[in-house]
């Protein structure tokens, strides 16, 4: 019997870092999917096409810790790149809730996911990609809880996904945020851990003008976090992006860890931030088509 399974993307909207230390993370799932092929065979045979991570087999090893499963195996996250490269989507989750649904039929995975991806990342990152993979659409999450509660999308807001043409890893940004954990902690982080919450409300209100109004105070603390942290989380672009935006009534953020990969431009109409793309373009390297994605993992084929 041949079993299918795919799960979404996602995009963090705000919560990052602070998420780490107990504050609610807002992330979305978006429509593009990672998708896993299970088909019966004698040993675990592997293919990848568009696989954009480093090694498959630790994502095989990370779902199936007790041995590799006598299948075959096809591992696709096509959706998750562009020209090659990642662009930040989250696809390793997506392809470890995907791989977990499919070898067992079923799309209740959520804790078993969160322990894999746990085992795929080192141990590292705080699951708010999984709970987008599992559950799909617009969630707060809480690190501490491993709770995802589910929220409406506000009337009246638009978005547009960013490229900047600059591939991060995660994990690296958040090494190096680990190694200063024994420091004191510094004003911003106190500040971040404050200001997360005020915008997971803002979300949770479902009020388009307050979400805005809200991340005008978040990216600033958001970017002073980042200068004390060392961590270059408005690099490659986003910085610019970010004061071109606020001079012309719009927000725009990085989106997770930063320095790269994509950001998430706000405003009140499509009509406001396609005129912002043309009039900024010398800015923009370009933009990922794709949207809310209100599913989660699920079984295409059983």
């Amino acid at each position: 019997m041949t079993v299918i399974a795919s799960a979404p993307g996602k995009i963090v909207l705000s919560g990052e870092y602070a998420v780490l230390w107990g504050a609610p993370a807002v992330c979305m799932a978006v429509d593009r999917r990672a998708v896993a092929t299970v088909q019966p065979a004698n040993a675990c045979g592997l293919a990848t096409p568009g696989f954009t991570g480093s090694d498959p087999f630790r994502v095989v090893d990370a779902v199936s810790p007790g041995g590799r499963p006598a299948c075959d195996i096809t591992l696709d996250t096509t959706a998750f790149a562009n020209n090659g490269s990642k662009i930040g989507l989250g696809s390793s989750a997506a392809l470890t809730a995907a791989l977990a649904a499919a070898l067992d039929s079923s799309v209740e995975i959520y804790e078993q996911t969160l322990a894999a991806h746990k085992r795929l990342q080192g141990n590292s990152g705080s699951g708010v990609d999984v709970a987008a993979a599992v559950h799909g659409g617009l969630l707060e999450y809480s690190m501490t809880s491993r709770e995802a509660a589910s929220l409406p999308w506000p009337n009246g807001l638009a978005f547009r996904v960013i490229w900047t043409g600059v591939p991060v890893s995660t994990g690296e940004k958040l090494r190096k945020l680990a190694a200063q954990a024994r420091q004191p902690a510094l004003r911003s982080r106190s500040a971040l851990l404050l200001v997360a919450p005020r915008m997971a409300q803002a979300w949770r209100s479902a009020d388009a003008g307050a979400i805005l109004e809200t991340y005008v105070t978040y990216i600033g603390v958001l970017r002073q976090f980042s200068v004390d942290h060392d961590l270059g989380i408005f690099d490659a672009g986003h910085d610019k992006l970010t004061d071109a935006a606020m001079a012309d009534g719009l927000v725009y953020k990085p989106s997770g860890a930063g320095g790269g990969d994509i950001g998430m431009l706000f405003g009140r109409s499509d009509n406001e931030l396609d005129a912002f793309l043309a009039k900024r373009a010398d800015l923009i390297h370009g933009v990922i088509a794709c949207g809310l994605d209100p599913d989660g993992v699920r079984l295409e084929r059983q």
